[in-house]
């Protein structure tokens, strides 16, 4: 590389505000800038949009970048933007004057990057315009589009290979997921004749919790896991367009700010949700994976299936939209035998070729591998992906070994219950033969003269439900769409039938918890009202600006500054995420906030109380519950209610004093309740 070009490491502590790259980032950015050719799998939130900006920057004219989502590349500009670097994008979303702005820009030669979307590349005068305008980089983000048995298919990643011809420049392509059939796809029709220089980034997210669980009463599983996670951003993805908006009017009903999302949506509304979920802090998006690929929001705290996901590639992309500002994040997959059902049947009534259907059961199985998994799911995970690891100790089954038990003699009877009947019945009727139930339909077929009738009297229904799941799930068993969904055997299962092998399966721990859900946090009760105000002062900031939020800074950022509290506009450059430009910008804003030299923005819930009395008793219970964070005798570990809380107690009046305790919880009473009864008492 020409010395006389800008350091990379100059220009990632100068203008992104980091202290060093990822995993694989400087190879890559390296690579990008030196202008070679470079495929590169990076894991959701491992850097992938730093690996073609930077090199941007470092080579002279421009950069082009083909993305998939209008959402994505506004919002990508607008950061670039932040951070100073010039940047635009030619949508169908622009304004008149932005797409004017954007031309002149071209034309005097400023602009470093320039985004469009894959569709562009149909307009004829789109490669006479980057001809003209010195395009010296083509990046293509999302370049597993270009797989036509992909689940994101998008036909006008076609046509890159010809644009990249047609302006001999070197090409830059970046994925998260893509298996070695797909990897394979990219080359041959992104990079057509040459091979490039690939690199294949772990796929490892250490800060994702894993967690799956099997559905029992499912609503309540996906209600009690937000209320537990209140006020964090967080999607919620369904397997149907109407459950979106019952799981939402659901979610909204419980105290929650949430919004149904699907491809039945008016563009319009949909483009709002996108809006208000790119904007507004603590919005719970309920949608099918309509709503994903391109969502680059890095403070989504957590990422729920209300039913089981595609494959396992797809549960890998969308689980990899929670936390890609590398803060903690958590996710959970409920799954059930409809739900295995379903996904069967899709594949085997799709007009796929053969090889392509039994490619997509083994990604199913895969995911069905994980979702039953015994031990560590991270070990798991990225064993599909080709990657070893150590248990991670930080998963659900690493936390909570599950149950066991010799499933051999059980799977046994349900196999031969299932071949004895002709394979012509689901797990309904199967579970009636195996416990002796003697229902009209098992007496018209003489099924209660067979050997296996009542067999299995010692297992219960919901067990035996259970049993046929995880048959299910080990692919021991299918459903037949010719026979109506009927079970029938693999081969699989024919070892076990013989005598040849055992199994193993879980104990389902059907029993729902009816305590109340303990609030998950991202840093100690301590810091807990720091990050607050700090979010507070973000939030005000980004509305002014009419910007996202993470734009201003990402949680991870605020986190940061939270737990260790700079106290100079020096310690604040050296928090990660804070480059010259928002030092600059936001620097001393938010260090004022840090030392309380003046007051963030107050707290929605303060804001609803402003010009009524509760609004000063709001205040006044603030300042007592300050005097008392670590007890009155300051040794205590330190405790603190949640603004809307505090704004609930201000509301109650001195006539519902008795309801304190109610409202607080019998910890908080303890350390607060007398204190806040005086004020409430005073008026």
């Amino acid at each position: 590389m020409d010395g006389s070009q800008p350091d990379a490491r100059a220009l990632l502590s100068d203008v992104f505000g980091f202290d060093g790259f990822r995993p694989m980032q400087e190879d890559i950015v390296t690579a990008v800038a030196e202008g070679k050719d470079v495929l590169a799998i990076l894991p959701t939130g491992g850097g992938k949009s730093l690996c073609f900006q930077l090199p941007a920057l470092i080579r002279p004219g421009l950069t082009v970048v083909i993305s998939p989502l209008i959402a994505l590349m506004r919002d990508q500009v607008r950061a670039l933007d932040e951070a100073g670097v010039a940047a635009g994008a030619l949508t169908s979303g622009n304004t008149e004057e932005e797409t004017a702005a954007v031309f002149d820009a071209l034309h005097a030669g400023t602009l470093k990057l320039l985004y469009m979307a894959p569709e562009r590349l149909a307009s004829g005068g789109t490669d006479r315009l980057l001809a003209a305008a010195g395009v010296t980089l083509l990046a293509v983000d999302e370049a597993h589009c270009v797989s036509q048995w992909g689940h994101d298919f998008r036909p006008d990643y076609l046509r890159i290979g010809a644009l990249r011809r047609a302006l001999d420049v070197p090409l830059a392509a970046f994925t998260a997921t893509a298996d070695a059939e797909t990897r394979g796809e990219i080359v041959a029709r992104l990079f057509v004749g040459t091979e490039p220089r690939q690199f294949l980034g772990g796929f490892d997210r250490p800060n994702i919790h894993l967690a799956f669980a099997a559905k029992n009463k499912p609503r309540e599983q996906i209600l009690n896991f937000a209320a537990a996670r209140k006020g964090q951003s967080g999607i919620v993805y369904c397997g149907t367009r109407a459950k979106t908006e019952t799981l939402a009017a659901a979610l909204c009903k419980a105290g929650q700010d949430a919004i149904a999302y699907h491809g039945g949506m008016e563009p319009e509304r949909r483009r709002e949700v996108e809006r208000r979920f790119q904007t507004d802090d603590g919005l719970i998006v309920v949608a099918t994976v309509a709503f994903g690929m391109g969502v680059d929001k890095p403070d989504i705290r957590w990422v729920a299936h209300a039913d089981l996901p595609k494959s396992i590639e797809a549960y890998y992309q969308e689980i990899g939209r929670a936390g890609r500002d590398g803060a903690p994040a958590e996710t959970l997959t409920l799954f059930g035998s409809d739900d295995i059902r379903f996904r069967r049947m899709q594949i085997d009534e799709s007009p796929a070729p053969a090889e392509r259907r039994m490619a997509d059961h083994g990604r199913l199985n895969a995911l069905l591998g994980l979702a039953e998994a015994l031990k560590c799911r991270r070990v798991q995970l990225l064993g599909y992906f080709g990657e070893e690891h150590a248990p991670c100790g930080h998963c659900d089954t690493c936390e909570r070994p599950p149950e066991t038990f010799d499933g051999t003699e059980a799977v046994m009877k349900a196999l031969s219950a299932i071949l004895r009947t002709g394979e012509n019945f689901g797990a309904g009727h199967l579970t009636d033969v195996l416990v002796g139930t003697l229902t009209d339909k098992v007496k018209q077929r003489g099924h209660d003269q067979l050997p296996t009738f009542g067999v299995g009297q010692d297992i219960d229904r919901r067990h035996w439900a259970a049993i046929f799941r995880q048959m299910m799930g080990h692919d021991l068993v299918r459903p037949d769409p010719a026979r109506h969904g009927a079970l029938r055997m693999t081969e699989a299962a024919r070892p076990i039938l013989r005598g040849e092998a055992a199994i193993e399966l879980r104990k389902d721990a059907l029993s729902t918890s009816r305590r109340r859900p303990e609030a998950k946090t991202l840093v100690s009760e301590e810091d807990a009202p720091l990050l607050s105000a700090l979010k507070a002062k973000r939030r005000e900031l980004a509305e002014a600006a009419r910007a996202p939020a993470y734009v201003i800074f990402p949680d991870r950022t605020l986190i940061e500054m939270a737990e260790t509290r700079p106290k100079t506009l020096d310690d604040i450059a050296g928090v990660s995420g804070v480059g010259a430009k928002k030092l600059d910008r936001y620097g001393r804003i938010f260090l004022d906030v840090i030392t309380g030299e003046t007051e963030a923005a107050p707290h929605p819930a303060r804001r609803k109380l402003a010009g009524r009395a509760a609004g000063e008793i709001y205040d006044r219970l603030l300042a007592v519950q300050a005097s008392l964070t670590r007890g009155e005798d300051g040794t205590g570990k330190p405790m603190s209610c949640s603004a809307s809380l505090l704004a609930k107690v201000a509301a109650l009046g001195p006539d519902a004093i008795d309801q304190i305790e109610r409202l607080l919880g019998e910890r908080l009473a303890a350390r607060f309740g007398p204190a806040f009864a005086k004020v409430l008492a005073e008026g």
